[in-house]
């Protein structure tokens, strides 16, 4: 717990609503906990049934207990996040106020001050509870299933714990791989070299290894094989020993895939599987892997399956909001069938002509 004083009161008529006045310290900047332009006041009063008041270092909180209660803890947290060094936004108190809202015992404090990787000045950590909780089963898990929706940390979050066990010498190399099936396309069909055709594919997992090494070293350990970028199909065969090994967009592999690639798993060597089940690029029919192997493997030991949803997307605001409204509309399908679009429009005359109607 923070250093905090508090004081419980109450006034007047014993219908009053209790009041509670948080004391900041001294020594805590009150923009920082407030937010510029009072930003952090405004997300509490707006998501918490009470009323707030600032003077100087102390804010009285009015309302029913409960609510008071949550927003006391509210700012419990911040004040312990700002007392760290760690910069608060009001993206942070809306994951904080999240993190209560589900009653959880973990602390949101220690979720958001869970520090995986630094680089040049970035620090890398876990925003949500769920992220937090991926987290902990990679380090204690030989393989973990990370599966949920665009832009909740899957891949990227893998990607700085590979760095990590790469940087800690856990490791000796990181191996990436995806199956190279997007939206219809195939390697056969883009132009170019064999390389030049794979790049498409490989992309965002560069993108997301740029973030966390110095992009001058990542030639060189490309050269060396200590980074190792491929598709799924390359690594049949093979025994990986010693390796951090990620799938990504493994929602497009086969199950005959799905097997080949787990048992490439060599001595020393931890796997994460990434992937989003409702966004499947195969070709109509075929089954999805990711699907298949969770009913396989799922109970057994040192494997693990971790689920993300729509309140764990960390991109823009309005992403999380899209991917919850379409978890609502799927549901929705599941429980009733697809809805049926009505005709609305006016239905137009075709006119017949030598042609045939155009």
């Amino acid at each position: 717990m923070t250093d905090t004083t508090r004081s419980t009161s109450r006034t007047g008529s014993p219908q009053d609503k209790p009041t509670h006045t948080v004391v900041v310290p001294n020594s805590i900047d009150m923009v920082s906990v407030l937010g510029p332009g009072d930003e952090h006041l405004r997300l509490i009063e707006r998501a918490f049934d009470a009323t707030v008041h600032v003077r100087g270092n102390r804010i009285t909180l009015t309302g029913d207990s409960a609510e008071v209660a949550s927003a006391e803890r509210l700012l419990d947290e911040v004040v312990t996040l700002v007392r760290t060094g760690q910069g608060v936004t009001g993206e942070t108190v809306e994951r904080i106020i999240q993190m209560l809202r589900t009653e959880t015992l973990e602390r949101p404090a220690d979720v958001l001050s869970l520090n995986i990787l630094s680089n040049r000045g970035r620090t890398i950590r876990p925003k949500t509870l769920n992220q937090k909780r991926y987290v902990e089963s990679i380090d204690k898990h030989t393989i973990t299933f990370g599966i949920g929706p665009a832009g909740t940390g899957k891949t990227y979050l893998a990607m700085a714990k590979a760095v990590q066990a790469l940087q800690a010498k856990e490791v000796n190399r990181i191996i990436l791989s995806r199956p190279a099936v997007e939206a219809g396309e195939r390697l056969g069909f883009l132009p170019g070299t064999l390389s030049e055709k794979i790049d498409p594919y490989l992309r965002p997992l560069y993108d997301a290894l740029h973030d966390m090494v110095d992009p001058d070293t990542i030639p060189k350990l490309l050269a060396a094989g200590t980074i190792e970028v491929a598709p799924l199909a390359f690594l049949r065969g093979r025994s990986l020993n010693d390796s951090f090994i990620i799938l990504d967009e493994a929602q497009n592999t086969t199950p005959e895939q799905m097997k080949m690639f787990l048992t490439r798993l060599g001595f020393g060597s931890r796997i994460v599987v990434t992937g989003d089940t409702s966004q499947v690029d195969l070709p109509s029919g075929t089954k999805s892997g990711l699907r298949v192997v969770e009913g396989i493997l799922d109970g057994v030991e040192d494997i693990s399956f971790c689920r993300l949803t729509g309140t764990d997307v960390v991109r823009h605001r309005l992403v999380g909001r899209i991917v919850e409204a379409y978890e609502v509309f799927d549901a929705d399908n599941e429980r009733t069938g697809p809805r049926k679009t009505t005709q609305t429009s006016t239905p137009t005359t075709v006119q017949k002509t030598e042609g045939g109607p155009r």
